[in-house]
This record gives C-alpha cells, sequence and structure tokens, in this order.
C-alpha cells in the first residue's frame, strides 16, 4: 500500500499503540495565512482494522477544502461584514418608532435572526477547532488523550461540513419554510405506496433537521398508499435543502401488492417550492387571474371541519398552477394558506424567467416514467440509492428510507 500525500515511502498499518502525527505545513507565498493546514495523525488501538496514512489523508484533504473559520482560514459567511451589518441593525431596531411600520420592521427582524444564526454558527465552529488543535498538542504527549482524536477528527469534519453547506444556501429564498407537493406516477397502487414511503423519508428527515412539518392536503389511494400529499416543513434554509429533492424519484423491488411476486418499477414526483411571508408583495395576485373553488374537507373531521366547505382549491389561469389546503380549521385559514403557496410557485416562475428558463413549474418537472428520474431506489436484486445528476450512491437504502439524505442534498448542492 502506498503512503498517502505527505508520507515517506511506503507505510504498512501500525504495529504498536502510538500516535503518529505530521505537523502542520509552513504556510508560505501569497496565499501563507489564508488555509487551514491540519495536523494528521494515526493510531493503532490493538484491533483488526487499524487506520492508514492515506485514509487520514483523504480525510483532511476534505477538511481543508471545507473552510475552517479562523483568522488563518478561508471564511466563506465574510463574519466582518455580518457583524457590522448586525450592528447597523440593532441600532435601527433601537430608534424611536421602530415598530410603526410593522411590514418593515418585521423584514429586519427576520434579517436579524439569519445574521445572528450564521454569527452563532461560526462562533461554535471556531471554538471547536481551537479546542481541537488543543488537545492535538496534548495529544503529542499523552497516549491516553491521543485515543480521544480520532473521535473529536469526526465530530470536527462532520461540523465543518455543515458549515460548507450552509455556506452554499445563498439564494434570496433559501431561509424560507417550503411547500413539498407528493404525487403518484406510473405504477398504480405500487406508485401510490411509493408516495407514503416517501413521505415517510422526509418526515423522518425533517425530524433529524429540527424542521416542523405541517401536513396541508392529502388524498389517500384507493387500495393503499397516497395519490398525493401536500406538506409544509417550516425551520431556517428548510427550501435552501429541500429544493435539492425536486423531481421524480424511481422505485424498483418486488412488489407486494403482485401474488407473482414479480420486480416492479414506480414513479413518484416531488415539487417544492417555498412559501413567502405574509408581508411579502413581491407577487400580486388579481382576483381576476384565478378561480377559487371551496369542498369539503376529509380526514378526522371535528366540528365544523367537515360539516361545511372549509377546504379551498385555487386554479391559477395563466400558468395552469391548481394549489388546495385542507387542513386548516376554517375556510378564511385555508384560503391564505393556499395563496401564499400560490405565491411560491408564481415567483418560482418569475425566478425561472429571469435566469432565461422560460419553463414554468409544471414543465419543470419532467413525466413521472421512465428515463425522467433524478434519483432511484433498487431493493432488489440488490440494494443501492444513486443520484443520477451527482452520481452520489450508497447501498444502505434503509437508513436513506429512514431520512438520512443529507449527503445527497450536499452534493447537490456543490454541483449546483
Amino acid at each position: 500500500m502506498e503512503a498517502g500525500e505527505g508520507g515517506k515511502g511506503s507505510t504498512n498499518r501500525l504495529s504498536h499503540h502510538r500516535l503518529s502525527a505530521a505537523v502542520p505545513l509552513p504556510l508560505t507565498g501569497e496565499g501563507a495565512g489564508t488555509e487551514y493546514e491540519t495536523a494528521l495523525f494515526c493510531i493503532e488501538k490493538h484491533r483488526k482494522e487499524a487506520i492508514t496514512w492515506s485514509s487520514w489523508m483523504n480525510t483532511a484533504s476534505s477538511l481543508r477544502r471545507s473552510s475552517l473559520p479562523s483568522s488563518r482560514r478561508v471564511n466563506p459567511f465574510k463574519v466582518a461584514e455580518l457583524a457590522e451589518e448586525k450592528k447597523q441593525l440593532e441600532e435601527q431596531m433601537g430608534k424611536e418608532g421602530f415598530w410603526d411600520d410593522v411590514e418593515a420592521a418585521n423584514k429586519v427582524n427576520m434579517r436579524m435572526k439569519s445574521i445572528s444564526s450564521k454569527l452563532d454558527k461560526y462562533a461554535k465552529l471556531e471554538a471547536m477547532c481551537e479546542d481541537f488543535e488543543v488537545l492535538m498538542d496534548m495529544a503529542e504527549e499523552d497516549e491516553d488523550m491521543a485515543e480521544e482524536v480520532p473521535a473529536e477528527f469526526e465530530k470536527l469534519n462532520r461540523a465543518v461540513e455543515d458549515f460548507h453547506l450552509a455556506a452554499l444556501l445563498t439564494g434570496p429564498y433559501d431561509a424560507y419554510n417550503a411547500v413539498l407537493s407528493l404525487h403518484a406516477g406510473a405504477g398504480g397502487t405500487e406508485a401510490q405506496d411509493w408516495v407514503s414511503m416517501l413521505y415517510r423519508m422526509y418526515v423522518r428527515y425533517c425530524e433529524r433537521q429540527g424542521y416542523t412539518v405541517k401536513e396541508l392536503d392529502l388524498l389517500d389511494g384507493e387500495e393503499a398508499g397516497i395519490k398525493s400529499v401536500t406538506f409544509e416543513v417550516q425551520g431556517e434554509n428548510a427550501y435552501g435543502y429541500l429544493k435539492a429533492e425536486k423531481g421524480v424519484h424511481r422505485l424498483v423491488r418486488i412488489s407486494p401488492f403482485d401474488s407473482s411476486g414479480r420486480r416492479h418499477t414506480s414513479f413518484a414526483s416531488l415539487d417544492v417550492t417555498p412559501i413567502l411571508t405574509e408581508d411579502d408583495n413581491s407577487i400580486e395576485i388579481k382576483p381576476e387571474d384565478i378561480r377559487i373553488d371551496t369542498y369539503r374537507s376529509g380526514g378526522a373531521g371535528g366540528q365544523n371541519v367537515n360539516k361545511v366547505s372549509s377546504a379551498i382549491r385555487i386554479t391559477h389561469f395563466a400558468t395552469g398552477i391548481v394549489v388546495q389546503c385542507q387542513n386548516e380549521r376554517s375556510q378564511l385559514q385555508n384560503k391564505e394558506v393556499a395563496m401564499r403557496i400560490l405565491k411560491g410557485k408564481l415567483l418560482e416562475i418569475k425566478e425561472r424567467e429571469r435566469m432565461d428558463k422560460m419553463a414554468d413549474i409544471k414543465g419543470e418537472l419532467k413525466k413521472i416514467e421512465w428515463g425522467s428520474q433524478i434519483r432511484s431506489y433498487v431493493f432488489q436484486p440488490y440494494t443501492m440509492v444513486k443520484d443520477h445528476r451527482t452520481g452520489c450512491e450508497t447501498g444502505n437504502i434503509q437508513a436513506v428510507m429512514d431520512g438520512e439524505i443529507d449527503e445527497f442534498i450536499h452534493q447537490y448542492l456543490i454541483k449546483m
């Protein structure tokens, strides 16, 4: 086995319980002081699978590319600029009469929260980096401390990846909440069951991220599964992350609904749009541009919910977009939510037109059938999930169905 970068000659697995470390490389030239040169290490803990130099070099190279936050490292958030903007906003919020204009004040307050969140994340990661450097210094003298290095390195590397991912969310609507709509495609009952599986996957993902999921509309399948479901995801950068999931998802498995035990291929589409805030007037919808229909809500029911036509369906004539909401307690609340969803869809169309991509939201979604998928989930004859846009894949399909889709999202955002 050849040594990794920075190694000397060939390297065998270590046979002694010790810490081997390469000290940070000296920084010279124009780039001096701008990149993080992390210490490399390798520990043998009397186990069958030892850690090799090359594996740690690969991990460390990834760490260097991730831009650790420090005065000596690349800074993706422009901390000084954000800190200055925060100071200006604080002064603005402290002025007399600030809350006289509630709409403007809410926008300032939302920006303030976003900046504070970024600066807090930066400060926490900076502290983690400094703690790790101290641990590395102690590990050179103490073998007991050296045993803690690999675990702390993995924690730091994970935090760096999360920080890097957050730095990629620079779109004007990435910080907004999102509305997701799943629809069954080719495959009949099998496709409807596939929608229910994807719905569960995204709910699990949102739980892992600390997001709140609110179901807006659900249409059950005739035999099993779900024909379509629309739900709102509330949380920091919800749209920024989940926009990576928009498209057609393909399932390959032996169908539990086929008595012959044959393998089936099914499809489902996911549409993702941002939800505008109530005071956002960037999109104007005239009454003559839409048709509003009312109908009785389905579901669990309750006082008033299923007794009157409280559910709302809005059709936008120019684009053909149809949105509906039935899970709120009153017709007025359902209408407000549906209008916000429609505004989000129209806003996305406007943005695409601005970038000379003259396609509306429905046109951007591919046909829900063979050859149009963004990702394939294969259960039989082997297990694999592969994203066809980035090439990212994994054989741990159960983990993916339990909401572990972070790597797929990360790779997509990097490629954008």
